[in-house]
């Protein structure tokens, strides 16, 4: 099945319309070679907006449970520089 969704990062947020079967950081991969969203980190996790649960970007949009009309918001980590300015 297909499902149209937003995937939201810190470059950005695109459409995407895409099937439930694709490995969500597929999805991501698309958007980036696309032009669609500015290369940058491939973030682990996103956070589902439909259902306020964190999501692996390794598993399919099935097996998350990530529905049409979503919207994936990236889970950015903090590393080096950026977790010493914030004290983390």
């Amino acid at each position: 099945m297909f499902l149209s969704l937003t995937m939201k990062t810190v470059g950005g947020s695109a459409d995407i319309r895409i099937d439930s079967e694709q490995e969500i950081n597929a999805g991501l991969r698309v958007l980036r070679e696309s032009g669609k969203l500015p290369d940058g980190s491939m973030p682990d996790f996103f956070r589902s907006q439909m259902n306020q649960t964190s999501v692996s970007a390794w598993r399919t949009f099935e097996e998350e449970q990530v529905f049409e009309g979503d919207m994936l918001i990236a889970i950015e980590q903090e590393t080096g520089e950026n977790a010493e300015r914030s004290g983390h």
